[in-house]
């Protein structure tokens, strides 16, 4: 009886040691995958909040909150002038948080002397729609949507001579477009643009830091979400049947605080794939069904934009500058588009595009308020943005194609704009993780009518203006 309860007692407390041993090994599991998880995985995010007062209708998207330009005039038909009004005169508010983002790095893995990486980036943004007449669309739920979601490859510590080394680092997936992605400090959604470029597109690009001062930048992009217009509005079936990928090729120098981009970017399109068959005194043939015959067509238009780019910082003062010569353009958020100039005896027309000068500055002051804590920083900004555009017209005169009495111009904004310029100061504060900003928004636009062979309005200028008045609420996290 005795044994038996030795043996008994002996296989308890086996069982218990083996029970812990099981435990700790359990918990030394969960603790390996909490410090990969820590380690490889960033996760982050905000909840925003806007609050938007417009003077006047605007050209917006994005529940408004996306702001472009204010809307021309639009006078209503009357000889009573106590009755005339501008019926785009009018104000409006709304206040929607469908910027709220999640976003999750991904680093620190490394095979061999290769690191690897990515990105995946969300928000709440499409599924919003108009009602009545459809000028504001207001309403609905917000659908969450893609923004970023790329895999990084990167090689460092690679011998260029004695003294210096190289890093090249290979984005592969949907970023910021390589013009757009120095943006201005400026809290409203729109980020300056449609001053300076607004685009993230599938991309393969690769960046070359040759030795301490210079980066070397190459890219080849498609387009998805920002895209060209033509003859069937704003479409990536342009690029599609153009089979050639967007091409950008820059050099950045950097030191001390102070960064110099310059670049150029290169679109190739074919606006149509599908003509009519022309005879030889340029009438349409008409085919076995009485319609206008179709055929195959090789239309394309290529483009060429350069663009510059400036940046300083020291200390809680820092300054930035960017300025873009653009051909055509739309498919960056741009002001801008192309036309037709010919149309060829096989049936194939050819295009020119406008060309735009867009330029931006921004410049932020952060001063110190009250004491600095480690946990709950607190900091008051001060930004100033200042935009200008003007609008030089088409490259070459354009003609009326379809024979509808109108100048084929494919714009996607209103093409009837010259110049336009856009002033906002900001102030930003900054509690922790919380901020909350106000920010005085004027945007003037110069338009015009009867639009010339040059795709330019030059009769009857006259400016509109739109004063823009928003709040910005943010918690990141």
């Amino acid at each position: 009886m005795r044994n038996r309860i030795v043996i008994i007692v002996l296989c308890a407390v086996c069982s218990m040691a083996v029970s812990a041993q099981d435990t700790e090994v359990k918990q030394q599991k969960r603790e390996a995958v909490k410090s990969h998880l820590k380690q490889h995985f960033k996760p982050y995010g905000f909840i925003r909040n806007y609050f938007a007062y417009d003077s006047r209708e605007s050209i917006s998207g994005t529940g408004d909150l996306y702001n472009y330009q204010p809307k021309d005039e639009n006078w209503n038909k009357t000889d009573d002038p106590a009755l005339l009004q501008d019926l785009n005169a009018v104000s409006t508010f709304r206040f929607l948080s469908l910027t709220t983002r999640v976003g999750l790095n991904i680093e620190g893995y490394k095979w061999r002397s290769t690191e690897f990486g990515g990105k995946i980036e969300a928000d709440f943004y499409a599924g919003l729609n108009g009602v009545g007449s459809g000028t504001h669309k207001l309403s609905g739920t917000a659908q969450f949507r893609l923004r970023q979601a790329y895999m990084t490859l990167a090689w460092d510590s690679l011998r260029m001579n004695d003294k210096d080394y190289a890093r090249v680092d290979l984005l592969l997936g949907q970023a910021w477009h390589p013009m757009a992605a120095d943006l201005c400090d400026a809290i409203a959604l729109n980020s300056g643009a449609p001053f300076g470029p607004f685009s993230r597109t599938p991309q393969v690009k690769m960046d070359a830091r040759l030795g301490k001062y210079f980066t070397l930048t190459g890219a080849l992009i498609w387009q998805m979400q920002y895209y060209s217009i033509g003859p069937d509005g704003q479409s990536a079936e342009y690029i599609a049947y153009s089979k050639t990928p967007e091409a950008y090729l820059g050099l950045n120098f950097h030191t001390n605080g102070f960064l110099l981009r310059a670049g150029a970017d290169v679109l190739s399109i074919c606006p149509r794939h599908i003509g009519v068959a022309l005879d030889a005194a340029g009438n349409p043939i008409k085919g076995t069904d009485g319609k206008d015959l179709a055929i195959k067509v090789s239309d394309r238009i290529t483009t060429a934009s350069p663009f510059l780019y400036l940046q300083y910082k020291k200390g809680e003062f820092s300054i930035k500058a960017k300025t873009i010569f653009a051909e055509a353009g739309e498919h960056m958020n741009l002001n801008g588009g192309y036309g037709v100039k010919k149309v060829n005896a096989d049936g194939s027309w050819e295009y020119t595009p406008t060309r735009t000068s867009s330029s931006w500055v921004s410049i932020v002051y952060g001063g110190k308020v009250g004491a600095q804590e480690t946990k709950h920083p607190q900091k008051l900004q001060g930004i100033l943005f200042a935009g200008y555009i003007r609008n030089f017209g088409t490259k070459e005169h354009i003609i009326d194609a379809n024979g509808d009495g109108k100048l084929d111009l494919y714009y996607p904004r209103a093409n009837n704009m010259n110049r336009m310029w856009r002033m906002s100061p900001t102030l930003l504060y900054t509690v922790g993780k919380f901020q909350i900003g106000c920010e005085y928004e004027i945007t003037s636009v110069q338009y015009g009518k009867d639009l010339g062979a040059d795709g330019l309005a030059k009769s009857g200028l006259h400016w509109v203006t739109n004063h823009r008045v928003q709040l910005m609420t943010k918690f990141n996290f």
